[in-house]
């Protein structure tokens, strides 16, 4: 009975995304996702009354990030369309809450990661989605290696 050898057939190989300043990106969502789901779940347990609408986006926000951070590390083409994606729907998110909270301050009585297009923290949150969608885009496997 003839067996066959699995171990000696080549697997592709993910093309790494946190090369370069995709090392810079990994560490910044990283930071983001600790800010993030930090801040949302001692606001969710402590006084969710007050604004549940914000909080619960702060901690959407910190998912997002978390999901991206992941993606970025795992590498490969399918973690970086997924991740493209979702710094596309971040971005979004940004705009429509930041321009909400300029709009219907009410809304908000308190602020939210995304609140004012991120200015609590440093506009970091408008910024990252933009940066990353470019270095994501740059990253793009060649037409032959998608096959």
């Amino acid at each position: 009975m003839a067996t066959t050898d699995t171990s000696t057939e080549e697997r592709p190989v993910r093309k790494r995304l946190i090369g370069g300043p995709g090392i810079l990106l990994v560490w910044l969502y990283g930071v983001m996702v600790v800010g993030a789901v930090s801040r949302s779940a001692v606001q969710i347990s402590t006084e969710f009354d007050h604004a549940p609408l914000a909080y619960s986006l702060s901690a959407v926000a910190g998912v997002v990030y978390g999901f991206i951070t992941y993606s970025l590390v795992r590498g490969g083409e399918t973690a970086r369309r997924a991740a493209l994606a979702c710094c596309a729907a971040e971005l979004v998110g940004v705009l429509v809450v930041g321009t909400w909270t300029l709009v219907e301050p009410s809304a908000f009585p308190d602020s939210t990661v995304w609140s004012d297009y991120g200015m609590g923290y440093l506009f970091i949150p408008v910024l990252l989605p933009v940066s990353a969608m470019y270095w994501l885009r740059k990253a793009r496997a060649p037409k032959e290696e998608i096959g």
